[in-house]
């Protein structure tokens, strides 16, 4: 096959099923709106892994949802996928002045401060006005203090962060003691987005962090199940004890 021709292959392939597909003539930009977020969060479950071969496919989904929208945008006379690719390459050309122009930078941390200011002057009226409404609440966090940081709005040291956290889980457990359920959860979300902002400083991806979390949990709850299971017993009629036993067992295993 002649990778180079491949793009355009699934272009004509796209425009055939446009054509040809009861269910892709149907799809609008709202119906495959939720799809397109499944597809996302496929590809980032095949980042968090490692897996390169799920990570080319779910790649390939991404791609054909951006061909899909494409093609929709050109039948509402909106825009192409040209249109697409020339905005993104004249976007990137625009904000990497160090690159395709004279601007000089030293490290990576100048770039991401110009890149934000080349907002500004894009029209942005605001350097949170990028982050997304409905990225999921500690992705969020996390965009808006990289996105602050960029103009100073920034700890000086690790330590700060640390004195940070433990100072809102103070007034947590002070929110706690008043019994005032407003005021638990606004603390318990100043400790969450302290916490972010201490894994940001550390150099841990918070999201993804909590996701391998998340993985092993299950992993290690399903063993618990199976070990139960080999014995005869069933969790419902075993004790915390016994099942914490197990979850030990399921730790030593990994190990």
């Amino acid at each position: 096959m002649e990778y180079s021709k491949s793009i355009e292959r699934l272009r004509r392939i796209m425009d055939e099923l446009r054509e040809q597909c009861p269910w892709d003539k149907k799809q609008t930009i709202q119906t495959l709106r939720q799809q397109t977020i499944e597809e996302v969060y496929e590809l980032t479950d095949a980042i968090t892994e490692e897996n390169w071969q799920a990570l080319k496919e779910e790649l390939g989904d991404v791609l054909l949802h951006i061909i899909f929208y494409s093609k929709i945008g050109a039948e509402q006379n909106q825009f192409t996928f040209d249109d697409v690719v020339e905005a993104i390459c004249n976007k990137l050309v625009a904000r990497h002045p160090h690159i395709y122009s004279n601007v000089i930078v030293e490290d990576d941390t100048q770039v991401k401060q110009n890149w934000e200011k080349l907002k500004l002057k894009e029209g942005k009226k605001s350097i949170l006005s990028g982050v997304p409404q409905s990225l999921p609440a500690i992705v969020k966090a996390l965009r808006l203090q990289e996105k602050t940081k960029q103009v100073g709005f920034e700890w000086d040291h690790v330590g700060q962060v640390k004195e940070k956290v433990e100072e809102e889980l103070n007034e947590l457990h002070e929110a706690i003691e008043s019994g005032k359920p407003d005021k638990i959860e606004d603390e318990f979300g100043d400790v969450l987005f302290a916490l972010v902002n201490y894994a940001r400083f550390i150099k841990v991806d918070p999201e993804n962090a909590l996701e391998r979390t998340n993985k092993k949990f299950i992993r290690r709850f399903q063993q618990i199940e199976v070990m139960a299971n080999e014995t005869g017993k069933n969790l419902h009629d075993m004790s915390l004890e016994e099942m914490d036993a197990l979850w030990n067992k399921a730790k030593q295993t990994e190990s």
